[in-house]
């Protein structure tokens, strides 16, 4: 199994809809993309997947544009998401006039690639414009970076992080998405200053969506994305302060992939599980 089926508790996420006993998911025969992507689901480099292997994708729009791109074994089955929750549908949530102030996730980088901003500068923009408490999600390795906390921590916001996101063996990462769920259904609002999974998870759970301030900038960014430019021309409507709570469920629902929900059987023969003993 790639190590990245287990990013985020994916692979457990997916184990428990599909009723595997415990002991953790077997391995799971193919790739399952792990973040919203605007290229075709997987990074362009090519050596990211083992050739012949099958791609498990969240929408339909990303199984065309890797077709046109010359990738094939594309197999939809949504975001591991909407997995988690049909099978905990209630986690987390509070009833609604108790959801109050906005979660934050700042652009982050990963373990080979920083990005580059101004964080106090954000702060200072996310204190302007929001008007209730301020929540600030930062990934494990800007969480772990003590300026970086300070510049949200100073402007009086709380600041989290959801943790790594694991791996196979170091039997981190596997509470996650459950983490964010509750989260997010704490808040009324998501926001972050680039389009991404987080927004998409939110408004799939009620929050209100947002996205404003400098979009920040690997230090080797790929051209192949397209940049800011690409995401204010695909979704124009889905950038600012404010943003309409019903495009953005329809947007939402539409990105993570809600219709091609597969039915435990069906993951399980698609992933090679059927030989897995069942709960």
């Amino acid at each position: 199994m790639d190590e990245s089926n287990h990013w985020y508790g994916h692979s457990q996420i997916l184990g428990a809809y599909c009723g595997i006993a415990q002991g953790g998911p077997p391995r799971i025969q193919g790739f399952v993309q792990h973040g919203w992507n605007y290229l075709h689901g997987f990074p362009p480099n090519d050596k990211w997947c083992s050739p012949g292997y099958p791609r498990f994708i969240w929408s339909d729009v990303l199984r065309r544009r890797g077709w046109s791109m010359g990738r094939r074994g594309h197999y939809l089955i949504g975001a591991p998401w909407i997995y988690l929750l049909a099978t905990e549908p209630e986690l987390g949530s509070v009833p609604e006039g108790e959801r109050e102030g906005t979660i934050w996730y700042p652009f982050h980088g990963w373990e080979k690639s920083a990005v580059h901003g101004d964080h106090a500068r954000l702060a200072a923009e996310i204190r302007e414009v929001e008007t209730g408490p301020v929540t600030v999600c930062l990934y494990w390795l800007e969480y772990g970076d003590a300026a970086v906390r300070r510049a949200y921590a100073s402007a009086g916001f709380r600041v989290i992080s959801h943790g790594h996101r694991g791996s196979r063996w170091d039997g981190k990462g596997g509470d996650f998405l459950r983490g964010q769920l509750t989260e997010l259904r704490r808040h009324r609002r998501v926001a972050s200053n680039r389009l991404g999974s987080a927004l998409f998870y939110g408004a799939s759970v009620g929050c209100d969506i947002a996205v404003y301030g400098d979009p920040m900038q690997f230090e080797d960014e790929r051209p192949e994305y397209g940049g800011t430019a690409r995401r204010m021309r695909l979704w124009p409507d889905l950038h600012g302060v404010r943003v309409d709570r019903e495009l953005a469920h329809e947007v939402a629902r539409r990105e993570l992939g809600f219709e091609y929900q597969a039915g435990p059987e069906e993951l399980r023969r698609l992933f090679g599980w059927r030989k897995a003993r069942c709960a």
